[in-house]
């Protein structure tokens, strides 16, 4: 039996996440169940995939994750178009989630194993042929699928294999021999400033040159160890453990106080 994770723009202040939580123990009573975060941004696809990719490789090899973010996906052709629902293989690990572009943001593509989810069949409405069913997308097929997965259920049994999926790009980087520029992917819960400046690009481009760190008015000499590296109020570079450059404020919200907030430029320029 493997393990299930559970990432959601639910909220804690309603009964959404119990009531996941209900479904799934109906489908699996001892399948240990996981959260990551149900405070997920609501329908913020960029949020989740931060979430996702600062933590899923923590967890065992063959670990499932369910994402119910925005989970009635989402289309190029607009509402009028059939939503989908996949599940993917990536590294080892198993991701099931709407189509809205979460999956290529997070493979950097087309994930090699996709496969297409079949909506279940509802029942037929009771109160008249004007009111149709409801539907759950993440308790009606994410979870079935994921709990399915979990439990070893082979990826291709849950669906047809497709490459067909909505897609949206990650923001890349700007290298050049004496400078990467770069942009805020992420503000945490601290006001910290996430970039998507990784610390092999650094070593790459700046080749054991000196650093600073540019954005806004302000410039930055000298990257530190962690955030706590400088005085209460003082601004900080650092790495944090999965290897992305962050502009913070010891002790301080640096979104609010820089004024820098998702997809801002951060430039890290090297001498000679």
């Amino acid at each position: 039996m493997g393990v299930l994770t559970l990432l959601t723009d639910f909220g804690y202040r309603d009964h959404y996440v119990a009531a996941l939580r209900a479904r799934l123990l109906h489908l699996a009573p001892t399948l240990p169940v996981l959260d990551l975060s149900h405070d997920v941004e609501p329908y913020n696809i960029a949020h989740a995939v931060h979430v996702l990719r600062a933590v899923f490789r923590d967890f065992p090899v063959g670990t499932t994750h369910l994402i119910g973010v925005s989970d009635y996906g989402a289309s190029a052709a607009g509402a009028v178009a059939a939503p989908a629902w996949h599940a993917a293989e990536f590294e080892g690990h198993y991701f099931v989630a709407a189509d809205n572009g979460l999956l290529p943001l997070l493979c950097d593509g087309v994930p090699a194993q996709l496969v297409r989810l079949a909506a279940p069949a509802l029942p037929p409405p009771v109160s008249g042929p004007s009111l149709p069913a409801a539907l759950n997308p993440t308790r009606d097929i994410l979870a079935p699928a994921a709990v399915g997965l979990a439990l070893g259920q082979p990826l291709a049994s849950l669906g047809p294999a497709t490459t067909e999926l909505y897609l949206l790009t990650n923001r890349q980087l700007r290298l050049q021999d004496n400078r990467i520029t770069g942009h805020v992917a992420h503000v945490d819960h601290y006001g910290n400033l996430i970039t998507n400046i990784t610390r092999e690009a650094v070593e790459a481009v700046g080749r054991g040159r000196a650093a600073t760190v540019h954005f806004g008015r302000e410039v930055v000499r000298e990257l530190r160890p962690h955030f706590a590296a400088a005085p209460p109020g003082e601004i900080v570079c650092t790495f944090n453990p999965q290897g992305s450059l962050c502009v913070a404020i010891n002790q301080g919200h640096a979104s609010e106080l820089l004024g820098l907030y998702f997809d801002s430029q951060v430039d890290v320029r090297f001498v000679g």
